[in-house]
């Protein structure tokens, strides 16, 4: 069956990731903009201020995305480069930005998909509560609702939010990541209801004022991948993929993100644990939470591999042998995490998947050849692209694909150490060189997955 005729291939960037240009044309600060300047906080001290300075580099980056054969391109709205103060007067030159971006993506053949949300939060709403605040879904739909009128003419695909699990879970519950707040679940569940309710809102107000918009939503987490294809160790992935953790660890998880926008209930164990921390009435937001999708995003690095065992819990977690295979980031490379995910996915939610992030972080440098030769993507993402297309081969419906990343950029925490670009970046020159695995991936673009 292979992957459908008009299967979505493309790659994906965010915005405080390359964009830079943190104080030029009437940016306002984001919770990055803090954070990265707090001692400490970031590998390096680096910071997003000039990242990969795409914001005078654009026009550059488009023409090098048509030689590279991208068709689809995935990236985030910087909310304070259109709202100095999350809400209020909108900058103009944050607006007149992202139209010449769309306007070259679209001379140059490229489709853009935009991402509302990808983590750069305005530090003025941070300072009245930001997520905490009941008032936030306004904000939000205020600002989706701006784009929407501005962008919609030529922007038809949208995603609401990139991983909250990460957003929420990094920055509010165990402070590794922007604003670095360490709050217990009495404050973390009412906050992601309020996130929740947030994506209703701007699905709401991009239906109304988009005719024809494509909306998704790029929750993420780890797929449970059966340690054999037995019926038992099958179910108990299944379970352990879509489990509610004990409260202290109770952000990382599947069904709480997912189940509310795309079944419009919260998971029944969830709630036994966490309802109590729910907001009054939390029960009245639950039709606005649960909008029509046109496609469920999800993105996958790796996998946890689990098996059926005659416990409480019905499976249990196999430790990864000494020495597994490792990205430079340290992440496990498990390829048949992009089988099971999108399996088990559309399994429970029933509407079509696409991966908007999927990558690997590698040791790159420029050879004496003056190219960048890495194999060790190239193949990584050849593993994962074959179970991918065995989902897709067994009727799983999958949309598209989306490489992460375009460029190397600026990875959060990590600063610039980790390179998962299709494109190196000499970050004292902002000299691009284009690697190896992006000529290959151009091959199963121009081939829709059938070189694989």
């Amino acid at each position: 069956m292979g992957f459908r005729k008009d299967f979505i291939w493309g790659a994906a960037t965010a915005s405080y990731q390359i964009e830079g240009a943190a104080y030029e044309d009437g940016r306002g600060s984001s919770v990055w903009d803090r954070f990265s300047h707090t001692p400490g906080k970031v590998l390096g001290g680096h910071t997003g201020d000039v990242a990969c300075d795409h914001y005078h580099l654009y026009k550059d980056d488009v023409k090098l995305m048509q030689e590279m054969g991208i068709r689809n391109y995935r990236f985030s709205v910087a909310w304070p480069r259109i709202l100095p103060e999350g809400t209020g007067e909108v900058n103009q030159k944050g607006l007149d930005f992202y139209d010449k971006l769309i306007d070259e993506l679209l001379a140059h053949g490229i489709r853009p998909f935009m991402t509302l949300f990808h983590w750069d939060y305005p530090s003025a709403l941070q300072a009245c509560g930001a997520w905490e605040n009941p008032y936030s879904p306004v904000w939000f739909e205020n600002y989706v609702s701006i784009c929407a009128r501005r962008f919609g003419d030529r922007v038809k695909d949208f995603i609401t939010l990139n991983e909250p699990q990460c957003f929420i879970g990094l920055g509010y519950g165990n402070g590794k990541h922007a604003p670095g707040l360490l709050l217990p679940p009495s404050s973390t569940v009412p906050i992601a209801h309020n996130v929740l309710k947030s994506h209703g809102m701007a699905v709401r107000a991009l239906r109304s004022l988009v005719p024809g918009c494509r909306i998704g939503y790029a929750p993420c987490g780890d797929p449970c991948v059966p340690a054999t294809e037995t019926e038992a160790d099958i179910a108990a992935a299944r379970k352990a993929y879509f489990t509610v953790p004990p409260e202290e660890n109770w952000l990382w998880n599947i069904s709480w993100w997912s189940d509310a926008p795309m079944l419009g209930q919260y998971p029944e164990e969830g709630l036994s644990r966490l309802g109590k921390y729910l907001p009054a009435g939390w029960e009245k937001d639950m039709p606005l939470i649960h909008q029509p999708l046109d496609f469920y995003a999800q993105n996958i690095y790796n996998g946890r591999i689990v098996r059926a065992a005659d416990n409480a819990l019905g499976y249990e977690e196999v430790s990864k042998a000494p020495g597994a295979p490792k990205t430079a980031i340290q992440w496990y490379i498990t390829p048949d995490a992009l089988y099971w995910g999108p399996r088990f996915l559309y399994e429970r939610y029933k509407t079509p998947i696409i991966i908007t992030e999927n990558g690997m972080s590698c040791h790159d440098a420029v050879s004496l050849d003056g190219k960048v030769h890495d194999p060790n993507r190239q193949d990584y993402l050849h593993r994962y692209l074959l179970a991918y297309r065995r989902a897709a081969d067994e009727g799983v419906d999958l949309r598209g694909y989306f490489q992460w990343s375009f460029l190397d950029n600026y990875e959060w925490s990590e600063g610039y150490n980790e390179r998962f670009g299709m494109v190196y970046v000499d970050y004292a020159t902002q000299k691009r060189t284009v690697k190896d695995s992006a000529y290959w991936y151009k091959t199963v673009m121009e081939t829709n997955g059938e070189c694989l």
